[in-house]
């Protein structure tokens, strides 16, 4: 994308007005989607994304500029302007960059954004024509079928120049029942950072449509599920969004460096049930949410953020380690180059347990499994939150019973941690994208099934 003479030219002007750190971040990203709704492919999407963005620092103090001109002209005039806005100055500065590799743990077999499309269309079937032909009851299906090829390029006045690839694929369904006049919905979207051979070795597209209609066809025999204070065990896969919400965000430098965060101040501390230990760990082979390298350039690796119960680790980026007098954990993401990168997850779990999963739901006299998670919302100063279940039963006397609708969880990330007393050993990870200040990025959440001893939830009285 850009040289290593030019990078070093536009760090030096980046750096003249007295700036202790520079960086180049630029990228060029094809993406592409097919949708297909009413038995008929609907649209087909191509784009690329092409920029730059120059960050300068001084102590704690940083600027960041973008532009989508890649020439010699306008980079250079891009760094002048972030050096300008940061002091003035004009002290010559001189880079010298050094290439280093990337080894990645994601080999590729068919790059998606080059297969055919009548290849993605044949898959993209596959899974729609499954979930439309699960049931009678199933009166309509959304699939889509999307892959990004990310290819970034990252030079610093430390003297790194990185290049880095990310391809990731993803397929979505969407199945809509209706019975008696009442209409539900269930979703399923698994994605993988491969290509297409993910349709091959890890994911079945008739599975994913079929999965998307048994929780729509689930979801309508349900009941009103009813509110109060309950036992409630929480299925692996997606499950693991309750911690990556209620508690992951807390973890975040972007928090805890300003003093904003539920746990800044916490390391060393028990903040969980010694039975919880929980991981982020972007070197995961495949997995949607890996990186081998950060935003910033820094190579990844597992973090443990908490051991049997006692706070280990946060997620830290190269802005909120110098704010909190640490190093970088290799945690700076950001969406694209419009965004400056801050601290963020990558595939964040909570580990297997020693309790078996037949034990935890038969320990609940009275509570709720909830099978599925669906999205919420959370406040990382107090950490308090509030998650839909897309998927929950009603547990009596250690029995799985009625299918109910219409329930939340809510509470605080401090107090579920610590009422999470049963951990299982079927871990499983879901995929989603996770929205922040530096944009949208891949994410994976995980969990075996986990038991928690008492929540508030919310349904009708």
């Amino acid at each position: 994308m850009l040289s290593k003479e030019l990078c070093a030219e536009v760090l030096s002007k980046a750096l003249s007005s007295g700036a202790d750190y520079g960086e180049i971040f630029a990228e060029r990203t094809p993406s592409g989607s097919l949708y297909m709704v009413n038995n008929q492919l609907e649209e087909i999407s191509d784009s690329v994304k092409s920029g730059a963005g120059i960050r300068v620092m001084k102590g704690t103090r940083t600027v960041y500029g973008t532009t989508t001109d890649l020439s010699r002209q306008s980079l250079l005039a891009l760094a002048a302007q972030v050096s300008e806005v940061l002091g003035q100055g004009s002290a010559p500065i001189s880079i010298r960059l050094t290439q280093k590799a990337v080894a990645s743990r994601h080999p590729i077999v068919r790059i998606s954004s080059e297969a055919p499309k009548s290849d993605k269309l044949e898959v993209l079937k596959r899974c729609y024509f499954a979930a439309k032909d699960a049931d009678a009851r199933i009166i309509q299906v959304k699939a889509s079928l999307a892959d990004v090829d990310r290819n970034i390029l990252i030079a610093n006045s430390d003297g790194d120049y990185i290049e880095d690839r990310q391809i990731r694929t993803r397929i979505y369904c969407t199945a809509i029942g209706e019975e008696g006049g009442v209409t539900e919905s269930g979703f399923y979207g698994p994605g993988r950072r491969m290509g297409m051979e993910m349709f091959e070795s890890e994911v079945n597209p008739e599975s994913v449509g079929k999965e998307a209609a048994r929780v729509a066809i689930a979801r309508l025999g349900a009941e009103f599920c009813p509110a109060g204070q309950m036992t409630v065990a929480i299925e692996n896969g997606f499950g693991g969004v309750i911690f990556h919400e209620a508690c992951g965000h807390s973890l975040e430098s972007d928090s805890v460096a300003t003093g904003t965060s539920q746990m800044a101040g916490k390391l060393g501390k028990q903040i969980a049930n010694e039975k919880v230990t929980a991981i982020d760990d972007p070197t995961i082979p495949h997995a949607w949410g890996s990186i081998d390298v950060d935003d910033e350039g820094t190579p990844t690796r597992p973090i443990v953020l908490i051991e049997k119960g006692i706070l280990k680790s946060y997620m830290i980026d190269r802005l909120g380690g110098r704010r909190m007098g640490m190093a970088s954990t290799g945690s700076g993401r950001r969406q694209d180059f419009n965004y400056e990168p801050s601290s963020r997850m990558t595939n964040t779990y909570i580990a297997n347990g020693e309790d078996k999963n037949e034990d935890i739901i038969a320990s609940i006299e009275n509570g709720l499994y909830c099978a599925k998670m669906g999205g919420g919302s959370v406040n990382p100063i107090t950490g308090a939150f509030n998650f839909g279940v897309d998927e929950g039963y009603l547990v009596k006397n250690g029995k799985i019973t009625t299918c109910v609708k219409g329930a939340s969880l809510i509470g605080t990330g401090s107090e579920v941690l610590m009422n999470i007393d049963m951990v299982g050993q079927n871990r499983f990870h879901g995929q989603g994208m996770c929205g922040s200040v530096s944009g949208s990025v891949p994410n994976e959440v995980g969990q075996p099934l986990i038991r928690i001893s008492s929540i508030t939830v919310g349904g009708r009285s």
